[in-house]
């Protein structure tokens, strides 16, 4: 089992930057891949970012540019750094980790966007 627990969810105005985390334990060896998926109200769940166990980091196209995705091996953390937030990244973020076949979800943190 892995278990992920994420934290740095709030609010903040249209342009703001929010730093997500998130913490792995467990068995967290032989992890494929982390990242960072989202879901807005009323929307089915989309990926934001992941990057994988060699590196290799894929984003959203909504997010490019905006959205940083980054890892600490020596923490077992992922970091989502999100900067000039819109009201459309409005959504409850989900950190997953991949092993094998398995996804495993932390319990998500809300990030809204509003003036």
């Amino acid at each position: 089992q892995v278990h992920l627990v994420e934290s740095g969810g709030g609010l903040v105005q249209p342009g703001g930057s929010l730093r997500l985390s998130c913490a792995a334990s467990g068995s967290i060896f032989n992890i494929n891949a982390m990242g960072w998926y989202r879901q807005a109200p009323g929307k089915d769940r989309e990926l934001v970012a992941t990057i994988s166990a060699g590196s290799i980091i894929n984003y959203a196209g909504s997010v490019k540019g905006r959205f940083t995705i980054s890892g600490d091996n020596a923490k077992n953390t992922v970091y989502l750094q999100m900067n000039s937030l819109k009201p459309e990244d409005t959504a409850v973020y989900y950190c997953n980790a991949k092993k094998y076949q398995t996804n495993y979800w932390g319990q998500g943190t809300q990030v809204t966007v509003s003036s």
